[in-house]
């Protein structure tokens, strides 16, 4: 899986910048750390992920934005939970070698976890908080719920995941046109 970002690919902090999103550090599938630091000046597109379901289908889509849009500064995440029908029943090794021999994934995918729930990851708990769903709830409802953060840390979009990534073009393009 290729490096998203290089240090030099790094922006200076601008006044606008939310710095919690940046504060974070999570492990990959290969168990290296994953400072979000790297993630500054960055479109990012976060994406709780699962192979055993009827939307799994979608990481072929997540794969063409990420290769159409990194060169201008989009990063997609996989983040891979087990919370939904028991649908990433897989350990990292096995989820990996799905992800690229079905759909030559070369984005970053973290370590399986929790986006709900006592043991949810940070990361989650700061997406859904700062952008909650319908009617004000937090929780992620499926597999492939999709998060959208600004080149400042800041969480400006939140997709079902019956939203594909093709329908995402637009607003993708909107937020990499801004500074």
């Amino acid at each position: 899986m290729s490096d998203p970002a290089s240090p030099s690919a790094a922006t200076a902090p601008s006044a606008g910048d939310n710095s919690e999103f940046y504060n974070f550090t999570f492990k990959t599938l290969q168990e290296k750390e994953f400072p979000f630091e790297q993630l500054r000046g960055k479109v990012v597109l976060v994406v709780n992920t699962a192979s055993k379901c009827g939307f799994t289908g979608q990481y072929k889509g997540l794969e063409e934005l990420n290769k159409k849009y990194a060169d201008k500064g989009l990063v997609v995440l996989g983040f891979p939970s087990n919370q939904f029908g028991n649908q990433e029943p897989g350990g990292a090794e096995e989820i990996g070698s799905f992800c690229q021999r079905n759909f030559s994934v070369t984005f970053p995918i973290m370590e399986k976890s929790d986006v709900n729930g006592n043991n949810e990851n940070e990361v989650y708990k700061f997406l859904k908080s700062s952008k909650p769903g319908i009617l004000g709830l937090k929780r992620i409802k499926w597999n492939f719920e999709k998060f959208l953060v600004d080149r400042h840390g800041n969480v400006v979009e939140r997709w079902a995941s019956t939203s594909g990534p093709e329908s995402l073009e637009p607003t993708i393009e909107k937020y990499l046109a801004q500074e």
